[in-house]
């Protein structure tokens, strides 16, 4: 009678502790959503273009002359504070662009647009 007892404690502890882990997972959003960054250049120049979040300068990549390219920045980037800058550095150059401080949310869309005068440039989030 006591080992069916000791038997019947243990799947009763384990079956409480799978039921928990189920409970848990469901309600786990998840990492956040991506934020896409779609960089038009129209300067004849590459550019390197940097994320500045933080504190941080975080190189994204380069987009040649004359070309649109898009990057995708991860959602835990902008999930807390929701505030960044966009930096365009002129390959070749002294020339640069830098964006206003932008709020964005994970799941957003940023679309920048580099001007043959690089201090002309423009931002949207959508």
């Amino acid at each position: 009678m006591r080992p069916l007892l000791v038997l019947l404690c243990g799947a009763l502890i384990v079956t409480a502790a799978c039921g928990s882990h189920r409970r848990r997972a469901a309600t786990d959003p998840g990492p956040p959503p991506d934020v896409t960054l779609q960089v038009t250049n129209h300067n004849f120049l590459d550019v390197t273009v940097f994320v500045l979040h933080d504190g941080q300068r975080l190189r994204i990549g380069l987009v040649t002359g004359s070309t649109t390219q898009s990057f995708v920045l991860p959602g835990r980037m902008v999930a807390l504070s929701h505030e960044l800058a966009l930096l365009g550095d002129a390959v070749g150059s002294p020339a640069f662009a830098r964006s206003e401080t932008i709020l964005v949310r994970p799941g957003q869309r940023i679309e920048w647009t580099l001007e043959a005068d690089l201090r002309r440039s423009s931002v949207g989030v959508y």
